[in-house]
């Protein structure tokens, strides 16, 4: 496979990546993690461990996707949009001690094809985001999306419905 990764991205020999795939300055791939073809990864994009990206994906800058995240085909996410995936995030266990990898309970996330996610949005853990749904600029999404609703706020509630152009349709 042939893709392109920035001198300064990081990418682990242990990420699969498919062709035409672009990986922008200063951002990181983990090892497990799988980003399709002909994806746009922006500068200091953050894939976790165990991601899962389709194709034809646009990832803008400064976003952070965390273990246990699944994104489908044509998705588009906005620049600094986050992707949480525990509940309760503690640095140290009960007793004191730091808290190590067995330590967390991931909880996964999922962005179903054609969906975009606006700028500066959260989305917590446990959420499907439907196909082409549309969330709207510095929301928190709290709640499951259906397919082709359009939502903002925070927290992130359904304000319509769009079409597979993002036009609003009610």
């Amino acid at each position: 496979m042939s893709f392109f990764r920035h001198i300064t991205a990081e990418v682990s020999e242990q990420a699969m990546i498919g062709d035409k795939t672009k990986i922008w300055h200063h951002a990181q791939v983990r090892e497990g993690a799988i980003v399709g073809s002909e994806c746009i990864i922006g500068k200091n994009v953050y894939i976790d461990t165990g991601v899962h990206i389709g194709n034809r994906c646009k990832i803008q800058n400064n976003v952070s996707i965390f273990h246990g995240t699944t994104i489908e085909d044509g998705v588009f996410i906005g620049p600094h949009v986050c992707f949480t995936n525990d509940r309760f995030p503690r640095a140290i266990n009960e007793d004191g001690t730091l808290k190590l990898r067995n330590d967390w309970s991931i909880i996964k996330i999922t962005i179903k094809k054609g969906a975009s996610i606006g700028a500066n949005t959260t989305i917590l853990p446990g959420i499907t985001i439907g196909e082409y749904a549309l969330i709207g600029a510095g929301s928190v999404v709290t709640k499951d999306v259906p397919s082709f609703a359009l939502v903002y706020g925070n927290p992130a509630k359904i304000h319509g419905k769009v079409n597979k152009k993002g036009n609003v349709v009610t």
